[in-house]
């Protein structure tokens, strides 16, 4: 029950983040879940979680939601994030932990590098983005910190942007939620578990979006690289003892 507490707890502080940067909420919660549950349940009780989280932020802009730019994002991006998530459950355990922790930790490189380069990505490109990006996050759960420059790139700010990253995300969300299902990867306990943690991640959103909105972009950037450190330092940590 204390564990658990303290993922819900940490639940309604990454829905604040993610509520308006758009990302980060897998970055927090998927650590203490995996010293919980192991990756094994950690990434489908996420990918639960990431459903509902996405629900909420799409109810909330969902006037402003680019629905051609989601088209186009999320076609490709379903059959690939459904082969991305078959791959995730063949792979060993320690590969797995690995696998997310260099993640992290290049997201953070990637995150800074997509900030100092302007471009912009046409409809298309977005097509092409969305089976690349479905894939890795089939595989590493979230990939917040790619889609997020993908749909700015575009030329979708605020709402809508907001909004139509959720929506695209929702889309394969639930891709790999279905193949987790098909494989066995879903039984019950860890569906609820999924529900509860993703419902403390649409609260947080609500509830903390005042408050958030009130710091600096810079101190997000900051927050954000500082967890993604500690996530990819800590994962790696754990596939490196697995292995010994």
């Amino acid at each position: 029950m204390a564990a658990l507490f303290l993922v819900l707890v940490l639940g309604l502080a990454a829905g604040c983040l993610s509520g308006v940067i758009g990302t980060g909420s897998s970055v927090i919660l998927l650590p203490v879940l995996i010293w919980q549950y192991g990756p094994r349940q950690a990434v489908p009780i996420m990918a639960v979680a990431a459903v509902i989280a996405n629900v909420g932020r799409v109810a909330a802009w969902w006037k402003v939601i680019d629905w051609k730019a989601v088209a186009a994002y999320a076609i490709p991006g379903i059959p690939a994030a459904a082969l991305g998530a078959r791959t995730l459950l063949a792979l060993p355990v320690s590969v797995v932990d690995a696998a997310l922790g260099v993640f992290f930790l290049c997201m953070i490189g990637l995150r800074r590098l997509r900030a100092r380069t302007a471009f912009h990505i046409p409809w298309w490109g977005l097509s092409l983005a969305g089976a690349g990006v479905g894939f890795v996050t089939g595989v590493v759960l979230s990939t917040g910190p790619l889609s997020v420059p993908v749909f700015i790139s575009y030329g979708l700010t605020g709402g809508a942007f907001l909004g139509t990253e959720a929506a695209s995300a929702l889309a394969l969300y639930i891709s790999k939620v279905i193949t987790f299902r098909e494989f066995g990867a879903l039984p019950v306990h860890v569906l609820l578990q999924g529900l509860i943690i993703g419902a403390s991640l649409m609260v947080g959103a609500f509830a903390g979006k005042a408050i958030v909105l009130r710091m600096p972009t810079h101190r997000f950037n900051y927050l954000l690289d500082a967890l993604m450190l500690c996530s990819g330092v800590a994962l790696i940590g754990a596939a490196v003892t697995a292995h010994s």
